[in-house]
């Protein structure tokens, strides 16, 4: 998965990511009848938390970012608390208001919950671009999901799936500050989902968890952890180096057109035609995002802009010097003082040799007797 990610860009790993969320409802159809909806999500976020706490043990990641100061310590249990809430009140909204009604303010209200944090935290304002994609990615997304559903809006449901979206706005800002700062995006993830598997672990012991010893149970659970959770905020993170927070929300959109149409091919439902043009506007509005600008690649951003740039091998005057100094910095040799210089003879006399040190031609060396000083 690491060399998976590698290979690909930022924009496909967000949307190879959205994918793979998107299969999360398809998959959950083949859990046992008495797996809720609830226990499955925090079974989802605790045995994906673990996958992603072990990853991220490897080669001491997690150590340098808890150890890295009381700040990053601050943001980690940020983005855990985040993680928790986001997965709680979305399944507490679907129960009051509908999962049609649910997932799309969840899901439609996120980049716009990201774009507001990124203007409060000073980091990179959205563009014209973001705002027109954003719009029409939301209005497919609505039409997606809505078509062919009474509406039964309750203002609680929709309070609740509200706090889901907010919660998942900042864990992505969260996870976007740590990476952007020089921060491993493994260790970030495995920070955050670990911190949220520890505080889900109360609801998973309240609920009824017998369905997990059944083969479906666990083939269901092991997909969820590993595949739509572990391996899609794997590819997540990865994006995050390479693209703004607000893109990767909105690219985030694609996971309902992914359940669409699984819904269509594998579980045989129907869609309206206003769900068909919702799925059109919400493709257009995709790739109208994802679609990249003349002579604009990818560029890693989990390093500070304010660096500079490395220095020309070619050039020597650039070069920085070992204590950190910059070339302006280090003061000019004193010159000769050219009375001194005219007084001292400009060729040596043949036959003498001058010590180390003194002003004036020593005496004649013998041959044989006087050893010669070389210079250094």
């Amino acid at each position: 998965m690491r060399h998976l990610s590698r290979s690909l860009g930022g924009t496909p790993c967000i949307l190879l990511a959205a994918c793979l969320w998107g299969t999360t409802g398809t998959a959950r159809t083949f859990a046992p009848a008495g797996a809720g909806p609830l226990a499955v999500g925090a079974v989802r976020i605790v045995g994906g938390g673990l996958v992603l706490l072990v990853l991220a043990l490897r080669r001491g990641a997690l150590r340098d970012l808890v150890t890295a100061g009381t700040r990053t310590r601050c943001l980690i249990a940020l983005g855990a608390v985040a993680v928790a809430v986001y997965q709680a009140a979305f399944f507490a909204a679907t129960a009051r208001t509908g999962v049609a009604i649910g997932t799309v303010v969840t899901i439609g209200a996120a980049p716009v919950f990201a774009g507001v944090l990124c203007l409060l935290t000073g980091q990179r304002r959205p563009g014209a671009r973001w705002l027109a994609a954003t719009v029409a990615a939301v209005a497919g997304c609505a039409l997606l999901v809505t078509s062919g559903h009474a509406s039964g809006a309750n203002l609680a449901g929709i309070a609740l799936a509200l706090l889901a979206s907010s919660s998942y706005a900042v864990y992505a800002v969260t996870a976007s500050s740590l990476i952007s700062n020089g921060a491993e995006d493994r260790a970030v993830v495995g920070a955050l989902f670990g911190g949220a598997a520890v505080l889900l672990l109360p609801v998973l012991a309240t609920s009824p968890v017998s369905w997990l010893a059944t083969g479906r149970g666990l083939a269901v659970t092991g997909y969820l952890a590993v595949l739509t959770t572990a391996a899609g905020y794997l590819l997540y993170a990865r994006g995050l180096r390479t693209i703004p927070v607000t893109t990767a929300t909105t690219l985030g959109l694609a996971e309902p057109a992914i359940a669409a149409v699984l819904g269509l091919t594998v579980l045989g439902e129907h869609l309206t035609a206003a769900g068909f043009g919702g799925l059109a506007v919400l493709a257009v509005g995709l790739v109208t995002l994802a679609w990249p600008t003349g002579g604009s690649k990818d560029r890693d951003i989990s390093r500070s802009t304010d660096l500079p740039s490395a220095p020309a091998c070619g050039n020597p005057a650039a070069m920085p010097y070992s204590d950190g100094r910059e070339p302006s910095q280090v003061p000019a040799p004193a010159r000769r003082d050219p009375a001194q210089a005219a007084r001292r003879p400009s060729a040596r006399a043949p036959g003498r040799r001058r010590g180390r040190g003194r002003r004036n031609p020593g005496p004649a060396a013998r041959a044989g007797t006087d050893r010669v000083r070389t210079r250094r």
